[in-house]
């Protein structure tokens, strides 16, 4: 049974949008989870969008809907002032930096302004942009707080000069383990929805088909790979402006007939225990919710050493760590993995044992409650 909060908030979240993602998925189940407790929860999608709000809707949570235009869209910011100052919301949380300063903006001159606080899921090179850095950089001078969803992204945001020591915290990303966790007959049934057979060995990516993501690196490994396991399937969830490249490269290399590109799909905790290997061959990542999702599965890891991946996947214990576009380290990690289904077994196990304890939901939202404690009270 989930606990019930020391104190009931009004809180809204403020994103860009609800499309199917990692971020958003994190968004959707702490606001959730957060109703679940008692708050008084709202989501505002800055941009026109659906993904996840059916999500919201059916468990009971409002969620209002902007079209944004530009950089600064006035109709949005008025529509994000009505929905936050004026009905005795609490806590404004913004997800990344354009919500950030959204919600400055949209609360300017309030007399009875809602707390602003505001996570960073990591923005890799978005921030390049001058403008929306200076944007960015003004709306933290009227964040109480800002969380970052791992130590590297608050190490490099606080060297950087863009967050103050004083007003960063960390906090792991979250996810509903108990969706993810594995049986044999939910192994069995994913590999019937996908035309799999029981017995064939697969690795398997979730994440969109863009080149940080790296899957052409993955698929220059499968060839090799499949003279010693004639049977390997790979299945990569996840769609993208790659994906007519990547179906091209699958039939250059010989390999389409292996290969299947699912497209964006909202049910990956139906089609992760079809894996007996996680790739993540990313050359930059925040703290990948992928990842955790994986591990949650109880699937052996093959995962760069990039970002947050080492918070996570620790070498040896909750899976196997490699170098960035070292495609020979790639593919010798991920033959370890198939050759031993024992390594395999207690790889995943360990990654399994550890997110239930570091990167639940219920921590996540133990934590925000903290979080939004600590604004409220540096009001």
């Amino acid at each position: 049974m989930t606990s019930i909060a020391p104190r009931s908030l009004a809180l809204l979240h403020v994103v860009d949008s609800l499309e199917f993602g990692g971020l958003e998925r994190v968004v959707t189940d702490l606001a959730i989870a957060q109703r679940d407790a008692g708050h008084r929860v709202a989501v505002f999608s800055i941009n026109a969008t659906t993904g996840f709000r059916p999500t919201l809707e059916t468990a009971g949570i409002e969620v209002l809907v902007g079209d944004k235009h530009g950089t600064l869209d006035r109709a949005v910011l008025r529509a994000l002032r009505a929905a936050s100052v004026g009905r005795g919301i609490d806590v404004i949380h913004a997800h990344n930096f354009v919500p950030n300063y959204y919600a400055a903006f949209a609360s300017l001159f309030a007399r009875r302004a809602p707390v602003l606080v505001g996570t960073c899921h990591d923005m890799g090179m978005r921030l390049s942009h001058r403008r929306l850095r200076w944007l960015y950089r003004w709306s933290l001078t009227r964040t109480a707080r800002v969380a970052m969803v791992g130590q590297q992204v608050c190490d490099r945001f606080v060297q950087s000069g863009i967050v103050r020591p004083d007003r960063a915290v960390t906090v792991l990303n979250g996810i509903p383990v108990q969706r993810f966790r594995n049986t044999d007959a939910r192994r069995l049934a994913a590999r019937t929805a996908l035309g799999i057979a029981p017995d064939a060995p697969v690795i398997g990516c979730v994440g969109r088909l863009v080149g940080l993501k790296n899957h052409r690196l993955l698929l220059e490994q499968v060839p090799a790979l499949v003279a010693r396991h004639p049977q390997l399937q790979v299945v990569l969830a996840g769609d993208g402006p790659l994906r007519a490249d990547l179906a091209a490269q699958a039939q250059g290399l010989k390999i389409a007939d292996r290969v299947h590109l699912l497209g964006a799909r909202n049910d990956v905790a139906d089609i992760l225990p079809a894996f007996d290997v996680f790739a993540l061959p990313s050359q930059t990542e925040g703290l990948s919710i992928a990842l955790l999702e994986a591990c949650a599965t109880g699937l052996a890891i093959v995962a760069t050493k990039v970002g947050g991946n080492p918070e996570i996947v620790h070498h040896g214990d909750t899976g196997l760590l490699v170098e960035v576009d070292d495609g020979p380290g790639l593919g010798a990690a991920l033959e370890t993995l198939l050759d031993d289904a024992a390594l395999r077994a207690r790889l995943g196990a360990n990654a399994c044992d550890w997110v239930a304890q570091h990167a639940s939901v219920d921590a996540l939202r133990l934590a925000y409650d903290a979080f939004y404690a600590a604004a409220l009270a540096a009001r």
